[in-house]
């Protein structure tokens, strides 16, 4: 079914007000989980192992949504993922006010954390940015457009980021079960907004599609760019989850107060992703992989920086930086995949890129939180550490997989910068 370029752009903000929402909803629990952890008796390294179960999750649901939104279109792979979100948002909001009031022991706490919280929230949140992401790539042409659009999800993202710890913090004035119930109550207003503004015949990922190849994560195509993707996220993925702690830790917080001192600090630092990805990427108009070669260095420095940062004006400062580096490597990432496939594999890279998003958390937080317990300042360095091989990784590969499709309609030389 062939659609106009307005019906194009009017399914995609529908798509990315979804996106906002989920990772909004997400965002808003993130600075809670650890104060959450400490009140109700959990370790560091439970709190961790229930992001890790939800990245899993996450990343395995993301390569089936990945292969059915080819068949099924987005509307459906949206409204279903939503749904699922919703239900394990709401579980995660009856089992935290079950264990603030101490009705039940840390072990069950924990275990209906994971069920909730991890494996049925992270199954419906992996098909969000896997619908937007393909339809995105689905709909645009050449390196510039696709990085403009993808960097339009990403500015999204780092809106969420802003968003969702500074209405958490807000909401925390009133104890921490102020975070959980608003956390499902945002994704079922999106999903209305779904339900209402996208026809039920859905947006057709692409209107013509050859013959489907199924991408494997190993392909020469995609490969370079999913180990930088790796290494990167798997980085974010050790920091998000040790922030609470680290400010708790370092300027003597309360539960409550830790939750508002992150939530302004991420705030700062998602304010400033958002206008790296959603201003400053298309004005600059580089190539992926040069914006991966700017961004990742930068992203080092910051990571380095918190190590050591003792202030909250430092922490929040070095935050900035990472954030800045990671908001311009980011869309090179996402971009730089899907220029190397064809149309027929929008689907499968949009679903490897999420899953390996994914797979980076089930190692992030739970190594983030087993080095904390050694010493607060090793994830830091290890984190920096991964970004520093990304780097070297860069700079060795003397040339990204030439796209294999005419269908990419562009050279290698297009996708490399060089």
């Amino acid at each position: 079914m062939s659609t106009s370029p307005a019906e194009r752009r009017s399914a995609l903000g529908v798509l990315l007000l979804a996106l906002l929402s989920a990772q909004t909803a997400q965002q808003t629990l993130s600075p809670l989980l650890a104060p959450f952890g400490r009140e109700t008796g959990l370790s560091e390294v439970q709190v961790g192992l229930v992001m890790t179960v939800a990245a899993g999750t996450f990343s395995v649901s993301s390569l089936l949504w990945g292969r059915t939104v080819d068949h099924w279109g987005t509307r459906r792979v949206l409204v279903t993922g939503m749904v699922i979100a919703i239900v394990g948002l709401l579980g995660f909001a009856v089992v935290a006010n079950i264990a603030l009031a101490q009705d039940t022991s840390p072990t069950v706490t924990w275990l209906m954390m994971v069920l909730t919280r991890s494996l049925i929230f992270g199954a419906g949140m992996g098909a969000i940015p896997v619908a937007a992401m393909a339809h995105i790539a689905a709909t645009t042409e050449g390196a510039a457009e696709r990085t403009r659009g993808l960097g339009q999800m990403g500015a999204v993202q780092g809106v969420a980021l802003a968003l969702g710890p500074a209405l958490g913090a807000l909401l925390a004035l009133g104890g921490l079960l102020g975070p959980v119930w608003a956390a499902p109550a945002v994704v079922a207003i999106a999903l209305v907004v779904v339900l209402r503004r996208v026809p039920p015949t859905g947006v057709p990922v692409d209107a013509v599609r050859p013959v489907r190849v199924q991408l494997r994560p190993w392909d020469p195509r995609v490969r370079a760019f999913l180990a930088v993707g790796f290494l990167m996220f798997c980085s974010l993925g050790m920091i998000i989850i040790v922030m609470g702690f680290a400010f708790q830790d370092r300027l003597e917080l309360s539960a409550a107060s830790t939750v508002r001192h992150v939530g302004f600090a991420t705030f700062c630092s998602g304010v400033l992703m958002v206008g790296v990805q959603g201003f400053l990427v298309p004005r600059l108009g580089w190539r992926p992989a040069r914006l991966l070669r700017a961004g990742l260095p930068v992203a080092c420095l910051g990571l380095l920086g918190l190590a050591w940062a003792d202030t909250f004006a430092t922490l929040v400062i070095m935050l900035a930086l990472m954030s800045l580096g990671l908001g311009l490597a980011m869309p090179g990432y996402t971009a730089g995949a899907t220029l190397q496939v064809g149309p027929g594999e929008q689907g499968s890279v949009a679903g490897l890129v999420n899953a390996v998003n994914g797979m980076t958390f089930m190692v992030g937080p739970v190594a983030g939180t087993a080095l904390y317990q050694v010493r607060p300042e090793l994830p830091m360095l290890v984190a920096a550490g991964m970004c520093a091989v990304a780097v070297v990784l860069l700079s060795t590969a003397t040339r990204f997989a030439r796209p294999a499709t005419a269908a990419a309609d562009m050279s290698a030389d297009d996708v490399t910068g060089r």
